[in-house]
């Protein structure tokens, strides 16, 4: 990970356990012509768009393939970014990005690259791409990268005129970050996913703006039905998910969406359910948030301080796309602390 709050994993995971954040002012001025509160990476040199992207993903990229020498041999890798449609989206020209990465870390010219551009769900349908790569043989190992930033002066125009970043006047709003996270998949590893699931949220955070007649009540039916598929596939409900890591970014909306599709599908639970957010110490980061989630849940499994196994992670994209995942500890930290 390369984050607002460290510049790998460790430091990251850390410090977000640890309840710190990253927000600071930025040079980016708000409605009320105080300076925006953001989350952005403090890096040594004042690297600006595409080249600073790049380096983000370099850092993040050499940190989770430092842990397993000779991965790069076998490795494809999934780049997940911003949607293609957002406005003062970071990597405009992903071709030329992957270059410059690829020669940052040295990468083999023999290594396959696909990207998704998806935007905070990018990272479950990498992992759908991952789980059918390692299953026919295609690949060795799957490396999910993601990298991404609001930080942008296109992007911080847009949300200020949708009323969407938080600040004084808007209670209701978003921090934006910026971050770049990378896990690596294989056949084996701390961690083992058991269930996914993919749906489309018909009452998304933008339906019905412009067009009349048309806006729908959030229902929570995407998430509700991407849990189920997840949870499904996992043989598990979700009474028994021991912890849930989320990208509640600070809108209501998403909270919203996450407490429905709880309500819809939770029966019989008494125990306390812990609910992670990486939003709180790092702001809203797009594309990277899935795997910077899967990356606590793998560290808090490898330390031993996971609430149990197993954990369910969720994400949504403005666009109503919904995506949830199941994990669990191959060896559980319970097991581990008492032994």
């Amino acid at each position: 990970m390369v984050t607002a709050v460290g510049l790998d994993a460790p430091s990251s995971c850390a410090a977000m356990r640890a309840r710190l954040d990253g927000f600071r002012e930025t040079r980016f001025l708000g409605l009320d012509s105080n300076w925006l509160i953001g989350a952005p990476v403090p890096l040594p040199r004042l690297w600006i768009g595409q080249k600073r992207m790049v380096r983000l993903a370099a850092g993040a990229m050499l940190d989770a393939l430092a842990a397993a020498p000779g991965a790069e041999d076998d490795l494809v890798l999934l780049l997940c970014l911003a949607e293609d449609t957002r406005p003062g989206r970071p990597v405009t020209d992903p071709e030329a990005f992957l270059r410059d990465l690829a020669a940052i870390v040295d990468l083999p010219v023999r290594t396959r690259t696909q990207m998704i551009a998806h935007g905070r769900p990018s990272g479950f349908v990498a992992l759908d791409r991952a789980r059918k790569l390692l299953t026919d043989g295609t690949a060795g190992h799957v490396l999910i990268l993601g990298v991404d930033s609001y930080l942008t002066i296109a992007g911080i125009t847009h949300y200020l005129d949708a009323q969407r970043l938080l600040g004084a006047e808007n209670p209701n709003g978003f921090i934006p970050g910026e971050a770049a996270a990378a896990v690596l998949v294989g056949r084996s590893g701390a961690l083992r996913l058991t269930g996914l699931g993919l749906a489309r949220e018909p009452a998304f955070i933008y339906n019905g703006l412009g067009e009349e007649g048309t806006h729908l009540p959030l229902r929570g039916d995407g998430m509700t039905a991407a849990y189920k598929a997840a949870m499904d596939a996992a043989n598990v409900d979700l009474a028994h998910v021991e912890y849930r890591i989320g990208d509640l970014i600070g809108e209501q909306f998403f909270f919203k969406q996450s407490t429905l599709a709880s309500l819809r599908l939770e029966r019989g639970r008494t125990a306390f359910q812990d609910f992670w957010s990486p939003g709180e110490n790092l702001g809203n980061v797009g594309a990277a948030v899935v795997p910077a989630m899967l990356g606590m849940a793998l560290t808090a499994a490898v330390k031993g301080y996971a609430p149990g196994t197993p954990v369910l992670i969720e994400a949504s994209g403005d666009d109503g796309a919904c995506g949830a995942a199941v994990l669990h500890d191959v060896q559980p930290s319970v097991a581990r602390r008492a032994a």
